[in-house]
């Protein structure tokens, strides 16, 4: 680095006790997003929880379990909020300590913009360059708009962190921080592989048949996006291009074998596009100053407009539950927060209008209960306090592991019929009845 820069480092470096001392009662803090966690200034600042009052912290999905939390069991000092549930939250929010901020993600970068007014950032960022910029790693998605309406930025330097290059609003120059803190240097979160079921395997089956030559991923997270990617890894599909929320270990296999190339991309071309990355160390090493790759905030990456852009684009999303209405239940069960909106709303929009696209909703078309019962996740209506994610209006399609069915343009009764045909054969007479019962039922309807 240059003189001016060292100067400039060297000025601003403060220790992680030093920052936290600075917190005061009633400030909103935002914490680094997903894999970016600021360990030693959260792990400060938990040594005087106790001391202050009416603090808010922020994240987008929290991938470690905070200490300023677990410092404050009764929730007398501290209201966590996260505006994505991932395990960690999930538990939080069982035990009462953590919120849920609901959002279109999207949008979030606009809502932080407009609503927004942070007093202190705990970000999270690689070492500082030779000109002077610190790269904000696998984790982009609404860190650029945190920063733009935070009082007082700190960075917590990281040298593990990968360099993820953009796209745009990748890294913050010195000069727009505030204070530096040197952290612990801990590796990145990890993603364990989720290991396909037969039932995702299935359903993945189903939907190799839907992509073509050229078409445009999106996949999510867990089993099902692993088995349609290995598939995919084992097909010879040509040309596919790559814009997603989320980056993976699937994607790694993929253009290593050449079949994500992103040739026939209409916008950004040759580039596998996304917003943050949640996977192994082979995944952070891929990631690291690859050129290929192109991280976005997720204003751009999940705006449907731009999804839309590209053709053939292939949006793949889990749910929980459907009803014979087609109303999508993917973030509760029950009153129960599970995860959160996250893009699917974004992406099967986006998907529904690019030339060719297909949103897909996937789903098994059972489970089994914590007392050994089998239940339909296809079911009459919702229970009471169950949050839609997805109206039926803008269903297009959707998949089990008996079928696949287009939902546009199908009336109330032909949706149940297409609905029943994807469940599970043991609850299709229920089904029908209660179908018959809420009058989106003909004695004309078919069942396979």
């Amino acid at each position: 680095m240059t003189d001016i820069i060292k100067l400039q480092y060297d000025q601003k470096l403060i220790t992680a006790d030093e920052a936290a001392a600075m917190v005061k009662s009633g400030d909103k803090i935002f914490y680094g997003e997903f894999t970016m966690f600021p360990q030693a200034l959260d792990e400060a600042l938990s040594k005087r929880v106790k001391e202050l009052q009416d603090l808010q912290v922020g994240a987008v999905c929290f991938t470690s379990p905070p200490q300023v939390v677990l410092q404050d069991m009764e929730r007398e000092h501290l209201d966590m909020v996260d505006m994505h549930f991932g395990l960690v939250s999930r538990k939080l929010h069982d035990l009462n300590l953590c919120s849920y901020i609901p959002n279109t993600y999207h949008q979030g970068p606009r809502i932080v913009r407009k609503y927004y007014d942070i007093e202190m950032g705990f970000f999270c960022a690689g070492p500082v360059d030779a000109r002077g910029y610190f790269n904000l790693g696998p984790s982009n998605s609404i860190t650029p708009a945190l920063m733009e309406k935070t009082k007082i930025k700190i960075v917590e330097v990281n040298n593990t962190v990968p360099t993820c290059l953009g796209g745009n609003q990748e890294s913050i120059h010195i000069s727009q921080i505030d204070y530096i803190v040197e952290g612990p240097n801990t590796p990145l979160r990890q993603l364990p592989a989720i290991v396909p079921t037969e039932t995702d395997e299935a359903i993945a089956r189903i939907l190799i048949d839907e992509i073509e030559d050229g078409a445009c991923l999106q996949l999510g997270i867990g089993g099902l996006p692993n088995a349609v990617g290995n598939l995919i890894a084992a097909s010879d599909l040509k040309d596919l291009g790559f814009h997603s929320e989320m980056m993976m270990d699937s994607c790694i296999e993929l253009y290593e074998k050449g079949l994500i190339t992103g040739a026939r991309k209409t916008i950004d071309k040759n580039k596998m596009v996304y917003t943050f990355a949640l996977g192994s160390q082979e995944l952070y090493d891929f990631l690291d100053n690859n050129p290929v790759c192109a991280i976005y905030p997720v204003n751009y990456t999940n705006d449907p407009r731009i999804i839309a852009l590209n053709d053939k684009v292939i949006a793949i999303n889990n749910a929980l539950e459907i009803d014979l209405f087609t109303q999508v239940a993917s973030e509760s069960i029950g009153p129960r927060h599970v995860s959160g909106t996250g893009g699917q709303l974004d992406f099967i929009m986006g998907a529904f209008n690019s030339h060719g696209g297909k949103g897909i909703i996937c789903l098994s078309s059972t489970f089994t209960d914590k007392e050994g019962n089998l239940r339909s996740r296809i079911v009459p209506t919702m229970d009471p306090g169950t949050i839609v994610t997805l109206p039926r209006s803008l269903v297009q399609y959707v998949a089990t592991e008996y079928g696949i069915a287009q939902f546009k343009g199908l009336s109330t009764y032909q949706r149940a019929e297409a609905l029943i045909n994807l469940a599970h054969p043991q609850f299709r007479d229920d089904l029908i009845k209660a179908a018959d019962e809420m009058k989106i039922w003909r004695r004309s309807n078919k069942i396979n």
